[in-house]
């Protein structure tokens, strides 16, 4: 098993991190499903990822739970409150349109190191028609959105934190099987460590900045994509045997979390038969903030 002396490239980005309660867990899970769907941000909007499922006696109001993480990039062309407010108004459609319309679900603050807060009453209590109201449960200051299957609830201030985007590591493979043993197995590693998310899963299209169609955004690393190797010859990137690249993309509070997680999920990937060498993202070091190599946190 070879690791490739290379590097993931990260980035700042702004984070929210929520807790979703409800009272049916079928209910929770589409939730969290419809919440943390693209888009994305690399086509400017924002991406999201559950982190981990709650018990009841984690949970303010005793029900069945979800931590789930939504993230935005930061453009540093512009003023951090533009950031804010395009980040919040974001949010509030996956909570309005994802979250809200499910019977009997709540949400509550959930970002630990909080750098900042908005008031959910502007773009997401309203929802009420004016109707809404604000009452003190659970020793938090909730805002009661009557709804027609009553009633929505939701923290009246939610906390953002800078965190870390765009970790990751490739697992090349042989086989298709590898792929989804792999991954499935990387993923449930990641799960364990706390504070990070994986808002892709098993990605199958890496990409890269430079594209020719800059309306559709970042478009396929064509180098890293086995059906070209022919095609590309000396340009082609693509290892001998090899005939799939996935990615494994991780966003999290800390860098450290961040590290972590890759270093747990490359460990379970290389268990499985048929992935034969750990590569990673990067643009040459010229975009994101963090480098971070893949041998030196294997160590």
């Amino acid at each position: 098993m070879l690791i490739e002396d290379t590097y993931a490239e990260a980035f700042e980005g702004l984070y929210f991190r929520i807790l979703v309660t409800a009272s049916d867990r079928r209910i929770l899970v589409k939730a969290a499903e419809d919440a943390t769907a693209t888009p994305s941000t690399v086509i400017g909007r924002i991406e999201g990822g559950v982190e981990r499922w709650v018990k009841k006696n984690e949970t303010p109001d005793g029900r069945l739970g979800v931590i789930l993480q939504f993230w935005s990039g930061i453009d540093e062309r512009k003023p951090i409150e533009e950031t804010i407010r395009r980040f919040y108004r974001e949010l509030s459609y996956r909570i309005r349109q994802d979250i809200l319309v499910k019977p009997f679900t709540s949400v509550f603050d959930a970002c630990p190191n909080p750098i900042g807060r908005v008031d959910t009453l502007e773009l997401i209590g309203h929802c009420g028609d004016g109707y809404e109201w604000i009452e003190r449960q659970h020793d938090r200051e909730m805002i009661i959105v009557p709804i027609m299957v009553p009633d929505f609830k939701i923290e009246r201030f939610l906390g953002y934190g800078r965190g870390v985007m765009g970790g990751n590591f490739w697992y090349m493979c042989r086989t298709k099987r590898a792929v989804l043993e792999a991954g499935r197995k990387a993923l449930k590693a990641i799960r364990q460590v706390e504070g990070v998310v994986t808002p892709f899963d098993i990605c199958s299209a890496g990409s890269k900045p430079e594209t020719r169609f800059p309306q559709i955004g970042p478009t396929t690393n064509h180098p890293y994509c086995p059906s070209l190797k022919n095609r590309l010859g000396s340009e082609s990137r693509v290892p001998e045997g090899v005939r799939y690249i996935p990615e494994i993309v991780i966003n999290g509070l800390t860098l450290n979390a961040v590290k972590e997680a890759m270093r747990a999920g490359i460990e379970a990937a290389m268990s499985v038969e048929g992935v034969v060498r750990i590569s990673a993202g990067n643009y040459g070091g010229k975009l994101g903030k963090y480098i971070i190599p893949l041998r030196e946190i294997m160590r």
